[in-house]
């Protein structure tokens, strides 16, 4: 009966433990949550000054191209870890993308449609990684456009993805945007490496000549 007695005790502990170590769990999961929710809400309130989305239009006209594939999010232009969240941007989703005169229309199920006018669209180009989303090297179409004052590049992968060509091609013969379909260099912080393409409207990189350590930064003479 003692040796019983013992073991339900050893055992009643043993789920105390264990009950402990869940509800931990749960509440850091839960804080987590929290944290990331209100970052969101944050940035979000940083980006209320973009201009609202244009509206759908009713019959934008004959399609020059047509995809079915995902939209992986928009950040700065430039900048493919400066996540835009605003007007609903920030939402992956699936992504039913249509191209004609009228501009770059955007249907998502379960999120929120937009369209961008041919007069905002910058130019396209293939690319790896967008919003923290990292593919292979050219696995990503990024579209860039202007709202408002800012640049914005937008990810697309169609589910075909030898597509992605052809769209960088229509899209900057549409804008005159970059001719370079090559995916873009970029250094550790995520921003266009130099000597990269930089899309219409964004602004360029603009590093400065390195100096060795210790010596003199070399001054131009002037004319006498």
């Amino acid at each position: 009966m003692t040796f019983l007695a013992a073991d339900d005790t050893q055992n009643a502990g043993d789920w105390a433990a264990r009950t402990g170590w869940v509800v931990g769990l749960l509440l850091v999961i839960v804080l987590l949550y929290w944290l990331m929710r209100e970052g969101w809400k944050w940035r979000g309130l940083l980006q209320s000054d973009l201009p609202e989305l244009a509206q759908v239009p009713a019959d934008p006209g004959e399609p020059r191209l047509t995809m079915a594939g995902r939209y992986h999010g928009s950040t700065k232009a430039g900048q493919w870890l400066e996540r835009i969240v605003a007007h609903g941007l920030g939402v992956r989703s699936r992504a039913d993308v249509t191209l004609t005169d009228a501009g770059l229309t955007v249907r998502r199920p379960g999120a929120r449609d937009f369209h961008v006018p041919t007069s905002a669209l910058r130019g396209a180009r293939l690319d790896k990684g967008i919003a923290g989303k990292v593919l292979t090297e050219g696995g990503l179409l990024v579209i860039t456009w202007q709202l408002g004052d800012s640049a914005i590049d937008s990810g697309f992968r169609s589910d075909h993805a030898a597509e992605h060509a052809a769209w960088v091609t229509a899209i900057n013969d549409l804008t005159g945007g970059p001719s370079d379909a090559t995916a873009t260099q970029r250094d550790e912080d995520g921003r266009v490496a130099a000597g990269a393409a930089t899309p219409r409207g964004a602004t360029p990189a603009t590093p400065e000549a390195a100096t060795p350590r210790g010596a003199t930064p070399a001054t131009p003479e002037k004319g006498t």
